[in-house]
């Protein structure tokens, strides 16, 4: 089932999200999703949990912009986020690194 909505994709997260993955990291992922269906989005990680909220974070290691079509293929997996940084479609500030565990931690 391909996802055609960016507020489906982040609901889903905490019920796809692996702790194994997570352990050890404690911080916040904030993404900007620019365009028509998209929003402001943070993932915050600590003690092996996780918490998926609409908003900003006030502290974020990392943050990620990126318009609604690239958010979409990348949880579709028809673009891997490497493409897209490289294009320029996405943009990473902060712990590029922890953007890039991400997908390990939410396989959507």
């Amino acid at each position: 089932m391909a996802y055609t909505d960016v507020k489906e994709t982040f609901e889903k997260m905490p019920s796809v999200f692996n702790a194994e993955k997570a352990q050890g990291i404690d911080a916040a992922v904030q993404y900007f999703i620019e365009g028509a269906g998209g929003g402001n989005w943070f993932i915050e990680l600590k003690d092996g949990n996780c918490r998926v909220e609409e908003g900003t974070h006030d502290s974020p290691k990392v943050t990620i912009t990126m318009n609604t079509g690239i958010w979409l293929a990348l949880v579709n997996q028809e673009m891997s986020g490497m493409q897209a940084a490289m294009s320029g479609k996405l943009k990473a500030q902060g712990d590029t690194m922890l953007a890039q565990k991400i997908p390990l931690i939410f396989p959507l």
